[in-house]
């Protein structure tokens, strides 16, 4: 994983599926906003039984293990074990990523299986269960980034740290998720977590590895990205936090334009009913002297004059 193509492939992964996720989210929600439960996968073409359903399962599943195949087998040359016995410690880095990848493929054929009607009987995960193996593989990939190794220092180590810190929302996400089954927020935010981390790859793919190296840094003979001087070290971490809120920025515009997009193709009444209450809600508030929130008839059923309060404040 320790290159450009290394990097892009994964990125690809959690990108498609993330972007998928997140829209699939928004047109759940604004089809039957009262109604809406939480998915750890999206069926493809709706709940039918199309050749298509279950694309997005094949697609981590497969990947998965594309990917793992690669770190363990390409990228040793199949030199997994050193002459004198032992796993050979120049490729443990390669193998530390396969273990992880084993994980996400685990939770496609999981899936896969439990959605058999051969196997239902046997592996009828729920939605939280699937949620938590999917927080597992998650786990994993926190534990390998986090415990790596091979050291990553400065830039390359910035670049990581930024990484694990998505991978753990993205955790958090996912055990949210098994928590609160019915919580639009929670499957949203889920989705935009992995499409953040699968533009967060692609972006360390084209500065550590690709063409957008930043001013003053430069590979070692090891291939690792070294800069000259504190200055443009810390000048190229600064750039590292504008690409982050760049990348936050473009995923938040994709899911407002989806939200937008499935609330004109599939907005429920529901969805604009709910909308108006609230605005309601927010005007009468606004109205009692800013009191968002709070009852005034209770606060003088208390013996607190609004007034009073609005004063202090």
């Amino acid at each position: 994983m320790g290159s450009f193509k290394g990097h892009l492939l994964p990125g690809t992964l959690f990108l498609a599926v993330g972007a998928w996720n997140v829209w699939a989210a928004v047109a759940r929600f604004a089809f039957d906003p009262a109604g809406f439960r939480l998915l750890v996968w999206n069926p493809v073409g709706g709940g039918g039984g199309g050749a298509l359903r279950h694309l997005e399962l094949y697609v981590i599943a497969g990947g998965a293990f594309l990917d793992m195949c690669v770190e363990v087998l390409y990228s040793t040359h199949l030199h997994i074990f050193a002459p004198g016995g032992g796993v050979n410690p120049t490729h443990l880095n390669d193998l530390e990523h396969g273990g992880m990848l084993l994980m996400f493929f685990l939770f496609g054929a999981l899936a896969l299986l439990s959605e058999k009607t051969s196997a239902r009987r046997y592996l009828p995960l729920t939605e939280g269960a699937l949620c938590l193996v999917l927080a597992t593989a998650f786990t994993a990939e926190l534990l390998l980034f986090y415990f790596h190794s091979t050291t990553h220092q400065g830039l390359e180590g910035y670049y990581h740290y930024l990484l694990v810190l998505l991978i753990g929302l993205c955790v958090a996400s996912t055990v949210l998720g098994a928590l609160l089954p019915a919580s639009f927020p929670a499957d949203l935010a889920s989705g935009v977590l992995m499409t953040l981390q699968g533009m967060w790859f692609y972006q360390m793919a084209f500065t550590l590895y690709g063409p957008m190296r930043p001013a003053g840094c430069h590979h070692d003979a090891g291939r690792n990205i070294e800069c000259h001087g504190q200055a443009a070290g810390e000048r190229a971490e600064q750039l590292a936090n504008f690409q982050l809120f760049a990348c936050v920025f473009l995923v938040f515009a994709y899911t407002l334009g989806c939200y937008a997009v499935a609330a004109a193709k599939y907005g429920h009444p529901d969805l604009r009913t709910k909308h108006s209450v609230e605005m309601e809600h927010r005007e009468n508030s606004a109205d009692r002297g800013g009191l968002v929130g709070c009852s005034c008839d209770f606060i003088k059923k208390n013996g607190v004059d609004p007034i009073y309060m609005e004063n202090e404040a």
